[in-house]
């Protein structure tokens, strides 16, 4: 019988070529680097054990991957038992390559540098005053460039950048498209645009899919199988995660719910003053300006954005509070339609306006008691406005790390 670690006893290897020393090789290189990164560090005799493989084997292995700058020795050493020397230890070497992850939003621009474990190393946010998607490609780029600088870092060290913002990206074409909230973010050549001022390799996506690999990553998500992470901003979106894994949809849109249709608002939820909407979205109705505008029409009329709205319910004013009691009521209805359609365990509210679960937790959970039966349990955002950076970083850490193997392992 196979090891965990040993290749198959078929006479093909990767790719359906046949196995020969050199991809055996490389597969045993692929097998100890993954071990190593699992066991953050250890000794040859330990990762003989874990992966099945034989001590001259990892012995060997472990050369090719020194050489390779993909593991270093700790410098530290395991007690010995008995009469037997003292270990080496090893690790996986985090400085062989970093990444860069950027979040584009229409009001700020935030960009992390990490090394390949996916730990930041440094990050800077700036406002966004970008009128057009040249200047905010130019802008993200420029602020991308004076992270890694700023860490100490050489730019050619920066392996693989993930791009977060609004909208679908489509892989054949990398076209932007539903990205309303960014000024000519839908064009072509955008992709072309990034990547001639990054020079790495890039990958755009969806922030709410990033947000909720970042949840599922490091926050609020971790352990869950399959939970949704609401994008409750400027605009309105979702990301899904199935077992670890972005679930894209047939065409990249899964969990684009500010498209669904909410006209005209549920019974009693519109003031008499607010007029029928004759055809609208759902984003229309519990995004930020749908909070300014409810609010307006409610009588909170000094309310400029939706943060003023919930500040004014935070210090008790009794009109903000019914603005915030009828926005979670809307929100309900997207959390809803979410457990009818993929039954999640789990959905974290986030965004900009998704981040005042202080005020809207409560009613949310209270409202969807009366709207349906199927109730997954709905929490809080672990990572706040960090959430599409973080899900960045962590997504470019995983690409790069199969890049930096690819390159110089095996």
């Amino acid at each position: 019988m196979n090891g965990p670690g040993r290749p198959p006893t078929a006479p093909d290897g990767p790719g359906g070529r046949p196995w020969n020393r050199t991809a055996l090789r490389g597969h045993n290189e692929r097998v100890l680097l993954d071990a190593l990164r699992a066991a953050g560090t250890t000794s040859r005799a330990q990762l003989a054990r874990t992966t099945g493989l034989s001590k001259p084997t990892v012995s060997a292995a472990l050369a090719g991957l020194e050489r390779a700058g993909l593991v270093r020795r700790t410098g530290e050493v395991s007690k010995a038992q008995g009469r037997g020397r003292a270990a080496v230890l090893y690790q996986a070497d985090p400085t062989a390559g970093y990444v860069v992850g950027v979040d584009i939003g229409r009001d700020w621009i935030r960009a992390a540098v990490a090394d390949l474990d996916g730990t930041v190393v440094g990050r800077r946010d700036t406002a966004n005053k970008a009128r057009t998607s040249g200047a905010i490609v130019r802008t993200a780029a420029g602020l991308a460039r004076s992270v890694v600088r700023e860490a100490g870092l050489e730019w050619d060290t920066v392996v693989h950048t993930v791009v977060g913002s609004p909208g679908v990206t489509d892989p054949a074409t990398h076209r932007v498209r539903y990205a309303g909230n960014l000024p000519g973010w839908g064009r072509s050549g955008l992709f072309d645009r990034l990547h001639a001022e990054l020079g790495t390799g890039l990958d755009v996506i969806n922030d709410a899919n990033l947000a909720a690999l970042g949840e599922y990553a490091l926050g609020a998500g971790r352990g869950t199988r399959l939970f949704a992470y609401l994008w409750v901003g400027t605009g309105l979106g979702a990301g899904i995660v199935a077992d670890g894994r972005i679930f894209p949809g047939g065409h990249g849109a899964a969990g684009e719910i500010g498209y669904l249709p909410m006209s005209p608002l549920p019974a009693g939820d519109r003031p008499p003053a607010e007029p029928t909407p004759r055809r609208g979205t759902l984003e229309e109705s519990v995004a930020a300006d749908a909070v300014v505008r409810l609010a307006r029409t409610m009588g909170l009329a000094h309310a400029a954005t939706a943060k003023d709205v919930f500040a004014a319910a935070r210090s008790g004013d009794p009109v903000a509070c019914a603005v915030t009691a009828r926005v979670a009521a809307r929100l309900a209805h997207a959390v809803a339609a979410l457990a009818a359609v993929i039954d999640p365990e789990l959905v974290v509210l986030g965004g900009g306006i998704g981040r005042n679960t202080d005020l809207l937790l409560a009613p949310v959970r209270a409202a969807l008691r009366d709207l349906t039966p199927l109730r997954p349990k709905v929490a809080a955002s672990a990572l706040g406005s960090d959430a599409v950076l973080l899900g960045a970083v962590a997504t470019a850490a995983k690409a790069a790390r199969e890049h930096v193997f690819d390159t110089r392992g095996g």
